[in-house]
């Protein structure tokens, strides 16, 4: 409690001294290569909350997490031909099409060198070739991406629309079957959250975990969370609105206050001797023990304040981790939400998560990209303007529940 306390006082102390001089929205005008900015300023990170030992376990919340950033992930400039319909291996491109990783299909999108087209879309029609694969992505904001095949659709947030189905992804190494991370057989489709105080839930029990489940519990979607921490569960309110599934929440997480990168690192390496909300990860290793079938992956934002050089570079050695240890699981990563006070730095790392993940995804792993940051705004946070409010924590689950969507069974 005392620890978490003093790590509050910094985080007061520098979003202070941050704040007077940094645009409190965070958001740029506009970004380039999508149609959709990706970037922002505020962000995750823990304050000090945690409530009673019945929310927040048997220490109180805290920590520094912040997320977001002020610039688009897009890049500067959009290339390609506005006329490229199927080049032999275009991949949409990470800057032109705003986002991430758009592969525009198996094998091509958007003309021999297209990388977007003047509406970051992978040509004018960017339709992937004719062999364009079954459900080429577009780019995580663009404005349809490269459809390269039958059932792409435009990325996680294609047009815009923040509940944009993501599409399956076959990936280069799945030849003509489809990828399927979960089971068919009627168990639960096993969900790893991984993360800082944003996956731990400050300000709204269960943080977007338990506004996920209800979006799969709407839908059928059979759905369960594992890890080893089971601290702020959601209220009886949320709770009651699930009807009978509410028997079927499972609370368990592995979201940390004040956590960086590298330590939710140690956690999957097996190098964590952490004692965090009564649990001691000595020995542990979350993504080997409890083999998820999906795992979302929301962190930075304490590297921002704590040490931003060289965040995206560890993202993508968590990233690596994660694969190796799951190679058949879905890996889902996100830029981070808005954060006011470390605007600059979120923008920075924000820039780079998508091609952190395309790099990834272009060698055949199963990571994609969500974006966290567009169209979340400062009324999203809470009054610590650092963690999300409840509806903050909606939208969060709704991008998550677009890119995982089609998975589910």
């Amino acid at each position: 409690m005392e620890t978490r306390a003093k790590i509050l006082s910094v985080v007061t102390v520098v979003f202070l001294a941050l704040a007077g001089c940094s645009d409190p929205s965070g958001n740029q005008a506009t970004g380039s290569g999508g149609t959709t900015a990706t970037g922002g300023a505020t962000g995750t990170g823990g304050s000090t909350s945690g409530g009673t030992t019945g929310t927040g376990g048997s220490s109180a919340r805290g920590g520094t997490t912040g997320t977001g950033g002020s610039s688009a992930t897009g890049g500067s400039t959009s290339s390609g031909g506005t006329t490229s319909t199927g080049g032999s291996s275009a991949t949409g491109g990470s800057e032109a099409t705003g986002g991430s990783s758009a592969t525009g299909g198996r094998t091509g999108s958007g003309g021999s060198n297209a990388t977007g087209g003047s509406p970051g879309t992978g040509g004018a029609t960017g339709t992937g070739g004719a062999a364009g694969g079954a459900t080429g992505r577009g780019g995580a904001s663009s404005t349809g991406g490269g459809t390269g095949g039958t059932t792409s659709a435009g990325g996680n947030n294609g047009t815009g629309g923040a509940a944009q189905d993501a599409g399956r992804d076959l990936g280069p190494d799945t030849g003509s079957a489809t990828f399927d991370p979960c089971p068919t057989n009627g168990d639960p489709c096993k969900i790893l959250p991984l993360g800082d105080s944003i996956t731990w839930g400050i300000n709204y029990g269960g943080g977007y975990r338990i506004k996920l489940f209800t979006h799969t519990v709407t839908d059928g979607k059979n759905v369960t969370f594992v890890g080893y921490d089971t601290a702020n569960p959601p209220d009886s309110t949320a709770l009651g609105k699930l009807g009978s599934s509410s028997s079927k929440w499972v609370g368990k997480h592995e979201g940390h206050s004040g956590w960086t990168i590298q330590q939710d690192d140690d956690l999957v390496t097996g190098k964590s001797t952490a004692n965090n909300d009564g649990v001691n990860y000595t020995g542990k290793k979350v993504v080997a023990d409890f083999g998820p079938h999906i795992v979302l992956v929301h962190l930075g934002t304490n590297d921002m304040y704590q040490n931003p050089t060289g965040a995206d570079t560890r993202l993508g050695t968590l990233i690596d981790h994660i694969v190796a240890e799951a190679p058949n699981a879905l890996v889902v990563v996100s830029n981070i939400i808005p954060f006011p006070s470390g605007a600059s730095a979120v923008s920075t790392f924000n820039k780079a998560v998508p091609g952190v993940v395309k790099q990834r995804t272009d060698a055949g792993k199963h990571v994609v990209f969500a974006d966290q940051f567009t169209g979340f705004s400062t009324s999203d946070l809470g009054g610590d303007q650092v963690h999300p409010n409840e509806g903050g924590y909606e939208k969060m689950a709704v991008v998550w529940y677009a890119a995982i969507k089609s998975y589910l069974h």
